[in-house]
């Protein structure tokens, strides 16, 4: 049957091991055509079909997602056919090497550091996530930065771009009164089983005077207390102090203070009356000696 088979067909390996595969309904495709996808990463496999199928509408399949891809330098088989009111449709055949449909991820772990002094930045990167190339050297990268002369309306005023072969960029024109922000993305660098077409865009890292700006406002807001926190600390410790090493002080006594008569009359019977114990106590031992 003419025109029903399906129509572009594309496979994006994305993530690393995620696969999407979608494709257009025939011209000729009625709502009760359906379609299978079968597909084999090398010769050597068996075909397996599709496990999680994307649908339009209609319910038709238009679209099959996968995970656990791996990638090799081999091609792989896929085959899309389908049956309308019981009956074959036209199948699809195509074989595609899947590093090529790769979408490389963003390069990771961007960190600027920039000197003032000498106006110049230095970028670093790690290269993207693969499951299939470990050297560094597989990749050259487009670097991206812009200087934002206006933060509120994010405005451009000039942009730099540049091609690298490695994983560190030297940027020259840095002023800390202005705002900039790079962003990388990487490609195939050296004939290795890489994508030749441009990965995804890192989150943009801003530097400057927006980043310095944008932490002013609670360093301003902390000093003050932390200010007043360390005064009332150092008022409790020396009241504390003070209050440990503070002595009473006695009062002086009078050297002008006269006794009364009646403190003298006082001291006269109380020593009389102790003469006279004495006494009476010394008779009581000799008495008790004869």
């Amino acid at each position: 049957m003419n025109g029903t088979a399906i129509e572009n067909f594309v496979c994006v390996i994305f993530n690393v091991s995620f696969m999407n595969c979608t494709w257009h309904v025939g011209r000729t495709a009625t709502e009760d055509t359906q379609y299978f996808l079968y597909w084999r990463p090398s010769e050597k496999e068996d075909l397996t079909e599709c496990q999680n199928y994307i649908k339009d509408d209609c319910g038709r399949h238009t679209g099959c997602q996968f995970q656990n891809v791996t990638i090799a330098n081999k091609d792989a088989y896929f085959l899309v056919n389908g049956s309308r009111s019981g009956q074959n449709i036209q199948s699809y055949e195509k074989k595609i090497l899947l590093y090529r449909i790769e979408k490389l991820t963003p390069p990771l772990n961007v960190t600027v550091n920039c000197t003032e002094a000498s106006h110049r930045c230095n970028i670093w990167w790690q290269p993207p996530r693969t499951s299939h190339v470990k050297k560094k050297s597989c990749f050259k990268y487009n670097i991206v930065i812009e200087n934002k002369a206006d933060a509120e309306k994010n405005k451009t005023t000039s942009k730099t771009e540049a091609i690298v072969d490695n994983n560190s960029y030297q940027y020259e024109s840095f002023s800390s009164e202005k705002r900039y922000s790079v962003k990388i993305r990487a490609t195939d660098g050296a004939f290795c089983l890489v994508s030749p077409d441009w990965g995804e865009w890192s989150t943009p890292v801003e530097f400057g005077a927006q980043k310095l700006t944008s932490t002013s406002p609670y360093v301003l807001f902390l000093i003050p207390g932390l200010a007043a926190g360390l005064t009332l600390f150092l008022c409790m410790t020396v009241r504390a102090y003070l209050k440990r090493t503070s002595v009473t002080v006695p009062q002086p006594k009078d050297p002008f203070h006269e006794l009364s008569p009646m403190g003298f009359q006082t001291e006269d019977m109380d020593l009389l009356k102790k003469q006279e114990t004495e006494e009476i106590i010394s008779v009581e031992e000799v008495m008790e000696c004869k």
